[in-house]
């Protein structure tokens, strides 16, 4: 995805590591300058965030020690009062980071103060660097409980101490800040949860590495330019050649899930909508839905069930586009049957979305990548892998990349950081959305708009699902201004849909 520019590359650390090697060892860039302009953009940020009060410089003993001695440096040059805590002995030090505690004027580096020391206004984070990795231990450790006992603004150096750069997963003692400076290019675990939660707001710092460096990011931050990659509709366009799409969901009590997903898949720009449904509710979606058409299918107690299958993978089969197969299917054992065999059969893409994925709980490889893309949330995704959901927190971007390489499918794990893997490892991060979306129905609106973009056939599921995401993404933005964060609902986001796209 690198020629693409709505594309972000998001280094993990190895990738940053090669990258600065790159610039120093092949472009003959003084690492001396780099840790210069790093640190003069901390010093820049810290002026914004706090203008005038104490500064508090927590520096460790790598090269994100020695950004917080510069920003230290040029702030006291600014007439700021700053001291100097170290973790450890700064005699310790070394390459770039000893030359500039060389430069230090003033204080040199202090002890870190002890209980009731008088708080600064401000704080910076120069413990840990992108590579740390762990629970963080002694002085490191008792330099972040200071920091927490401050309760001062935090400004963290490239990552906050505690957050693992490359995953976004967070150490029981991090350091929670309000703002972060990183350099060159974001990491994942700025924008992946929980990091996400402790970096507050993000700044990205060019510090004078050249483009063009020989590293792959294997993540990327997906801008809102993805959707000029949704075709148009042309003059000769048709309902079917704008894309088709079938949804099969619904059971007793569930008849709204579906309905959302059809209306979602339409206002996306679908051309023509099929809602497979049990036969004995058809009278209600009759009544639900007007562009829609429907197809009434054998079922159980209110349930689809192995009998319709046969008429789903025919429906499929008519005139091509894209299947979205679960919303309020319902978790019954007949259900379960009608999901797997419209999953093996229907040879089209499918969108796997809620109950469609109970079947294979503990089992991704059973997918057997028949779905093209699955939609799962925290708790659905803990039951498709068989791990607690508060692991899947933990962990979002491990288990994400996980899924997609067992299924075969590529993955949307939902969230306001949502998550898109592909089976072999690459990753395309949502960068936000609104708390509007936290509401019932907006899962089964996602699942119809990545069907939509699927139906045409010119977008790979990847593609596909990246597009859906952010087209979802700004529909709720536009929904949450209309309606406001607390009154939204799902149907407000499909309303917001063709005014995002327009």
């Amino acid at each position: 995805m690198s020629d693409r520019e709505w594309f972000e590359p998001l280094y993990d650390a190895a990738q940053m590591r090669a990258t600065d090697a790159w610039a120093i060892g092949e472009c003959g860039v003084p690492s001396l300058d780099l840790m210069e302009r790093a640190g003069e953009g901390v010093a820049d940020a810290a002026a914004r965030l706090e203008p005038a009060g104490p500064v508090a410089v927590l520096i460790g003993k790598g090269n994100n020690g020695g950004d917080g001695l510069v920003a230290a440096r040029l702030l006291r040059e600014r007439g700021r009062e700053v001291t100097v805590h170290a973790a450890g002995d700064p005699g310790e030090l070394g390459g770039d980071a000893r030359v500039n505690l060389e430069r230090l004027p003033g204080e040199p580096p202090q002890p870190l103060p002890g209980p009731g020391a008088p708080p600064p206004r401000l704080v910076i984070d120069a413990l840990l660097g992108t590579g740390a990795t762990g629970e963080p231990r002694g002085a490191v450790a008792d330099a972040i409980r200071a920091t927490l006992a401050w309760r001062a603004p935090v400004l963290a150096i490239d990552v906050p101490s505690g957050v693992d750069a490359s995953s976004g997963e967070t150490a029981e003692l991090a350091v929670r800040a309000h703002a972060t400076v990183t350099f060159h290019a974001a990491k994942p675990g700025l924008w992946i949860e929980p990091g996400r939660g402790h970096a507050g707001a993000l700044t990205v710092i060019d510090i004078g590495i050249p483009a063009g460096a020989p590293v792959s990011a294997h993540a990327g931050l997906v801008r809102d330019g993805v959707l000029a990659e949704i075709p148009a509709r042309g003059v000769g366009s048709t309902k079917f050649s704008s894309g088709r799409v079938l949804v099969a969901g619904g059971s007793s009590g569930l008849t709204g899930a579906p309905c959302l997903a059809a209306m979602a898949a339409a206002r996306a720009g679908a051309g023509y909508v099929t809602v497979c449904v049990p036969a004995s509710l058809s009278a209600i979606f009759e009544i639900k839905l007007l562009e829609p058409m429907t197809l009434a299918l054998p079922d159980e107690d209110g349930a689809h069930s192995a009998a319709g299958v046969q008429a789903t993978v025919d429906a499929a089969a008519q005139r091509g586009g894209a299947l979205v197969l679960g919303p309020g299917l319902g978790r019954s054992e007949h259900a379960a049957a009608f999901v797997r065999g419209v999953l093996e059969r229907a040879a089209i893409p499918t969108v796997l979305d809620a109950d469609g994925l109970h079947p294979f709980a503990g089992a991704p490889e059973a997918l057997g990548g028949h779905a093209a893309v699955i939609t799962p949330h925290e708790g659905e995704l803990g039951r498709l892998l068989g791990v607690p959901s508060a692991q899947i927190a933990a962990a979002r971007l491990r288990h994400a990349r996980d899924a997609a390489a067992r299924s075969g499918s590529v993955v949307v794990l939902k969230g306001d950081d949502t998550i898109v893997a592909r089976p072999d490892g690459l990753v395309g991060v949502s960068p936000g959305a609104t708390p509007g979306l936290a509401t019932a129905g907006t899962g089964d609106v996602l699942a119809g708009v990545i069907g939509a973009m699927l139906a045409g056939g010119r977008l790979d599921a990847f593609t596909a699902a990246l597009a859906g995401v952010r087209l979802h993404a700004l529909a709720g933005r536009d929904a949450a201004a209309r309606q406001g964060v607390a009154g939204m609902i799902a149907s407000d986001v499909i309303e917001s849909l063709p005014a995002v796209r327009r």
